[in-house]
């Protein structure tokens, strides 16, 4: 299986470059995953292809003001840290630019000094591990001199950076955002609840090793970065409970069908667990327990839109995604979204 297979052509003006207003008027193309069918919708018609019994997966992550901006101490380069993943109290893994000019030892300074970051190591991806150095209390700090980590193909500066977090974000850890749920409101997610569907929230720190294209010609040989999970007992054993009387299970994000998969054994039972996770969902790994996906539409040759040739098959998700460029559908993570299940459409 070749990387260039999951390729396709998208006019960069389809590339939405900010949230529509309010967050429930998006657009969804609904899919089927065991045929062709496609139909258009809005997202807050979401709930007629919900039914009661059924349960539905939340990633409660929340993104932080992930992006650093300082100086390199010794030499006054500007330099920029992004914030990936807490390994301790004061250490984190980062990502760094220019990284060929950031070596063990070196020091950045950010906000006059007031927060500094001293490089203790490299990672296998080509990161640093940094040591920050500061007095007070780190988020308050965070808050003050980090900014939303956007990704890099949004040019437009964000006016509200609520609308870079889901409705529901509460625990703090994510680089970027799980980008299928900024479509829903509050109103939404009580109707979703008040019809009988279960919402049952899960979590996985979001790192930008998701949204990467994969680089290796040979899908295969793609090592994902690892994430960091939960999923409670509880969580656990209202997702069981639903799928055992029949209810199906909807992920809302890849985030959370990746988090469900970690922990669904063979048999589709999903267990409690927490830890790391670099699963990677590609055409020819089973789906185990996850019936019904809601999702953006991904970059091309990302381990995304393999993920949801996983979910429909290749040529079939392929095919949808030339329909929505067609219609002129919003791409990426402020675009609209695509809900796919069997049978959803007779």
């Amino acid at each position: 299986m070749k990387t260039s297979d999951f390729d396709y052509h998208l006019p960069e003006e389809l590339i939405a470059q900010t949230p529509v207003e309010p967050r429930d008027s998006s657009r969804m193309m609904v899919c089927n995953r065991n045929n062709e069918r496609r139909e258009d919708h809005i997202f807050r018609e979401l709930p007629q292809f919900l039914r009661p019994g059924d349960v539905m997966v939340l990633n409660e992550t929340r993104v932080i003001p992930a992006r650093l901006l300082g100086v390199k101490e010794s030499t006054g380069v500007p330099t920029e840290v992004l914030l990936l993943r807490r390994l301790d109290m004061n250490t984190w893994e980062t990502l760094v630019k220019p990284g060929r000019r950031l070596h063990q030892g070196d020091t950045v300074s950010f906000g006059d000094g007031l927060l500094r970051a001293e490089i203790m190591d490299t990672t296998d991806a080509g990161g640093r591990v940094v040591r920050f150095i500061y007095e007070g209390v780190f988020e308050s700090l965070l808050d003050k001199l980090g900014e939303m980590p956007l990704p890099p193909y949004i040019h437009e500066k964000l006016d509200d950076p609520t609308r870079y977090q889901t409705v529901y974000a509460r625990l703090d850890g994510s680089a970027a955002a799980p980008t299928a749920g900024l479509h829903f409101t509050p109103e939404l997610l009580q109707k979703v609840r008040d019809m009988g569907v279960d919402v049952v929230p899960v979590l996985l720190h979001v790192g930008l090793g998701t949204f990467r294209p994969v680089k290796e010609e040979d899908v295969d040989r793609h090592i994902m970065h690892s994430e960091y999970y939960e999923v409670s007992q509880d969580a656990a054993d209202r997702i069981n409970r639903a799928r055992q009387n029949g209810g199906r299970l909807l992920c809302i994000g890849t985030t959370s069908m990746r988090t469900i998969e970690t922990v669904a054994d063979a048999d589709g039972v999903v267990h409690p667990g927490s830890g790391m996770t670099d699963i990677f969902i590609k055409p020819g790994v089973p789906i185990k327990a996850v019936d019904m996906l809601l999702t953006n539409f991904h970059l091309p040759q990302s381990t995304l839109l393999m993920l949801v040739s996983a979910m429909m098959g290749r040529e079939n998700a392929l095919a949808a995604y030339a329909e929505a460029v067609e219609k002129r559908y919003r791409f990426f993570s402020f675009g609209d979204c695509m809900l796919l299940g069997n049978d959803l459409l007779k």
